[in-house]
């Protein structure tokens, strides 16, 4: 994936003249709990508030069936967000966990492995970046596998890729939409 900068932003701290390289990023949104269009609205909104993030573009929303998740979980709506940003990875984790924490997201201890949950914002990629740390892994480890990070994603940038894993159109393709539905008459907004 190749770094797409935003015409409009200047990508220079203004007070110490340190330039930062502008990337592009995408990050999965999903939820299974309460008012699920809600709370994905009120994530699109707190993604686009934060300073140095300037949103490309939101998906469509799918509504999936849940992945290895305890018995009688719900359904998710997912959405891919993307966009541009100067801020470096380790400063997005910290705010796409914030957000999950703003929609009462609990990480506890006590929480079974894909339990149901209010939100989950997952950073998908940051330009090309890669980690591989007890944090932070990139490109998340399991998006070339999963149809609802895919399949919205394609909708919005159908040539993308996943750095290592390939152009999204061919991981699609082999994971197919079982499971997916794509859901028209639902829409989140940016501005």
């Amino acid at each position: 994936m190749t770094e797409t900068p935003n015409p409009a932003v200047i990508d220079t701290d203004t007070l110490t003249g340190e330039m930062h390289p502008i990337r592009r990023a995408v990050v999965s949104l999903g939820s299974n709990l309460g008012d699920r269009l809600v709370t994905l609205q009120g994530a699109v909104d707190a993604i686009a508030d934060t300073p140095e993030v300037w949103v490309t573009g939101v998906s469509p929303v799918y509504e999936t069936a849940p992945i290895d998740a305890p018995e009688d979980s719900e359904d998710y709506l997912n959405a891919i967000v993307t966009f541009d940003t100067t801020l470096s990875a380790k400063t997005l984790l910290e705010r796409a966990l914030a957000v999950e924490s703003a929609f009462g997201r609990d990480r506890g201890p006590d929480v079974v492995r894909n339990a149901p949950r209010t939100l989950d914002v997952d950073l998908i990629v940051v330009g090309d970046r890669r980690a591989d740390d007890e944090h932070l892994t990139l490109p998340h480890p399991r998006a070339a596998e999963r149809a609802f990070v895919l399949a919205p994603w394609f909708d919005l940038e159908p040539d993308a890729e996943i750095p290592g894993a390939g152009p999204i159109a061919e991981l699609l393709e082999k994971t197919g939409r079982d499971g997916i539905t794509r859901r028209d008459d639902l829409e989140l907004d940016f501005e």
